[in-house]
């Protein structure tokens, strides 16, 4: 225990109970179009998961409750299908309570579901009710006249409630088992990061919902080894190489009648991203399966058919971006893309940011800018980490910078910008309501608790490729009195997830870590974003060599200024992370001495498509590079301890990779440890299992490593 925590309240304790302190923070912000008010999630304490949604008035600050999810379930507990317990886990979400909603146009109507229920509020009243809907519900959305809403059921229908509440009906049935409307499918909410099946027009009048039929897909059956009496829960998992649900695309009335989109789905068969807006027809991304072609489509909503915009090829892949394609105000097609040799923001056939900026997200489009998250490019002179909100002037004016520190965020409303962002000297995330792109004065109030220890990363770009990466040491740590630490590197190290961000909370568990007497090291290696094109897909058809390669040259540049015993180097890792710590230990056992593999893929045929083909192609094409890229086959090489974490109920990496690798190092002769975690996901929300598996990590790693216990 180090002088920062006490008895009563450890840091694996309250980083497990504050869900890594997220309880309590401000959350899924949005502004009305006209400015007048700020929407937004929080739960009423830093231990307390169950959020409500609040407004805020922008022109004084004053924050209102809007719904409070105990009274309106009358204290009842919350009771979820296994349809939003889905839902929850392919967003990753933790929290209770009110965890999504859905606006009006004019942000006066607030939609949202609770224990399969279906609720509004309305915003400017600030009273809530519930609403009649044939549950349980799922995704509810009202139309931009705020006059009706939409929902998914777990049925498989989409159906249609008045919202002054006098009456319900329904718009579409599912024809049989396994068929939804309106709802995303597996691959679309795990990878595409689409979670929203169904999209209303402009007029309120018609809805584009999508028709999934999951009966291609394979069956996997999940059990419970702990509750033998239960039934295993059957999973439709598209691994690669395998069928995927077949997509459909319709226009719907709201007297039911149905027309089909239709494109070349034989060719393109991933429905990516759907925009719905009065600046123009809809418009459809639709991807290629090897994710190396695209194109960007609109739609004739008279008749479903489908005219090409844009046709787009990379020879790596194609990346999806939030927020766009999408519309601006002068009826130009709003887009990113690496064409121009970097990642710019494009209107029409003009390229708006120049290589100083690599887009990340397109926020909001106005009238005369747009409003991006964006880092820096390539070139980037200060330390590692930063991000911005940039204002993009659709003239081909300069870029103009609103915000920048460590993960921001923002959403705009006409004159009301909201930003949220992070920092490394303090802990938390700080909400600010701009006016005019100038500070109003209000800092949207957070509950989140304050962390029993302060991160001290050091900042640094690692060696000759300049790699993004921190080194954390432990408190009161003294050269001379402790001289050269044990090193625990703590890398996710993969497409999608940038570890190495000016954001004190990133850093937390690795300085708890840190604290135990490593020095700890994170490093983002090619293949993670927030860089360039070509850094994110140097690994395009080699997911395995680049990121063990740049961990160990990052462990040996930072060497030469940090006291880094390189006899001595243990690493730890979830899901890619853990899949990296295995590479490592099984195939680097010269640099790396020990390491913890948590919810590893460790046969990457068992991974799902939309991913695993975007780096690796097919299976059936590249059979040989499928079994480079697993671990199976160097199981004999184990000379390392190493220890493997794995949820049972993981349903995203399941735990027949864990398995599979223990039978292989079994079968090897290799001594290894297998921590299986009953009735756990790919997350790990549990309190006490998230906190004692800190506590177990350290203790493996602390005798793998030889060091007082």
């Amino acid at each position: 225990m180090t002088t920062t925590e006490t008895a009563a309240d450890t840091f694996p304790r309250q980083y497990a109970r504050t869900l890594r302190y997220t309880v309590g923070m401000p959350r899924s912000f949005a502004v009305a179009p006209d400015g007048s008010r700020v929407v937004f999630l929080r739960s009423r304490g830093g231990g307390d998961r169950a959020n409500l949604l609040w407004t805020l008035d922008p022109a004084d600050g004053s924050e209102k409750i809007a719904a409070d999810p105990v009274a309106l379930l009358g204290g009842g507990e919350e009771e979820l299908s296994p349809a939003e317990r889905a839902r929850r886990e392919r967003s990753r979400e933790g929290a209770a309570g009110i965890v999504g909603y859905a606006l009006d146009q004019a942000a006066e109507l607030a939609v949202f579901p609770l224990s399969g229920r279906l609720f509004a509020a309305d915003l400017v009243a600030g009273a809530a009710r519930e609403l009649p809907a044939a549950g349980p519900v799922l995704d509810p959305r009202p139309s931009p006249d705020g006059r009706w809403v939409a929902y998914p059921t777990t049925a498989g229908a989409l159906r249609l409630t008045a919202a002054d509440g006098s009456g319900d009906r329904s718009l579409v049935e599912a024809e049989q088992p396994g068929i939804t409307w309106g709802q995303a499918e597996f691959i679309a909410q795990e990878e595409m990061h689409r979670d929203r099946g169904f999209w209303w027009s402009p007029a309120g009048d018609r809805l584009l919902a999508t028709r999934v039929d999951d009966a291609p897909v394979q069956r996997w059956w999940i059990a419970d080894p702990a509750n033998p009496a239960s039934a295993p829960t059957e999973v439709a998992y598209p691994a690669a190489g395998t069928p995927n649900a077949d997509v459909t695309l319709w226009l719907v009335d709201l007297d039911g009648t149905r027309t089909e989109v239709v494109w070349d789905r034989t060719t393109y068969p991933y429905l990516a991203r759907v925009h719905w807006s009065a600046g123009g027809p809809p418009l459809l991304l639709v991807q290629a399966r090897s994710q190396r072609e695209q194109l960007v489509l609109t739609v004739d909503p008279a008749t479903g058919a489908t005219e090409t915009l844009v046709v787009e090829r990379d020879e790596a892949w194609l990346e999806l971006f939030h927020g766009v394609p999408a519309w601006t105000a002068d009826g130009r097609l709003l887009r990113i893309s690496d064409a121009p040799g970097h990642r710019a923001l494009l209107a029409g056939d003009t390229v708006l940011t120049d290589d100083t900026l690599h887009l990340r997200t397109v926020l909001a489009v106005g009238a005369g800018e747009v409003l991006v998250r964006a880092s820096e490019g390539e070139r980037a002179e200060t330390v590692p980490g930063l991000t911005g909100v940039y204002a993009v002037p659709l003239d081909g004016g300069a870029p103009r910078l609103l915000r920048e520190g460590g993960a921001v965020e923002a959403v705009r409303g006409g004159p009301v910008t909201v930003v949220s962002w992070s920092a490394l000297d303090r802990a938390g995330r700080r909400t600010e309501v701009l006016v005019d792109g100038a500070p109003a004065g209000h800092i949207v109030t957070s509950h989140a608790e304050t962390p029993v220890l302060t991160a001290r990363p050091v900042l640094r770009w690692a060696g000759e490729r300049r790699i993004p990466a921190a080194v954390l040491l432990p408190t009161g740590y003294d050269r001379e009195r402790d001289g050269l630490l044990p090193v625990l590197m703590d890398p996710y190290g993969g497409p999608h997830a940038q570890m190495v961000v000016q954001s004190q909370e990133r850093f937390l568990s690795s300085q708890w870590f840190a604290d135990q007497g490593f020095a700890v090291v994170v490093a983002d290696g090619r293949g993670t974003p927030g860089r360039s094109p070509a850094w994110e897909k140097s690994v395009a058809g080699d997911l395995a060599g680049p990121p063990v390669e740049d961990q160990v040259a990052a462990l040996h540049a930072l060497a030469e200024e940090f006291p880094l015993d390189l006899g001595r180097v243990a690493i730890r890792g979830w899901s890619f992370g853990g899949y990296l710590a295995g590479l490592a230990v099984l195939r680097r056992p010269d640099v790396f001495h020990a390491a913890v593999a948590g919810a590893p893929v460790t046969d990457v045929t068992l991974y799902d498509t939309h991913y695993q083909e975007r780096y690796l192609g097919m299976p059936q094409e590249h059979p040989q590079r499928y079994r480079e890229h697993s671990l199976l086959d160097d199981a004999a090489k184990l000379e390392r301890p190493l220890m493997i974490v794995h949820g049972l109920a993981d349903d995203n990496v399941v735990v027949a990779h864990t398995l599979r690798l223990s039978s292989a190092l079994l079968a090897a002769g290799r001594p290894h440890t297998v921590l299986p975690l009953s009735g756990v996901t790919h997350m790990t929300p549990q309190e006490q299992v998230a906190e004692n598996l800190l506590l177990l990590q350290v203790a493996f790693l602390k005798d793998a490593l030889g060091m007082p216990a």
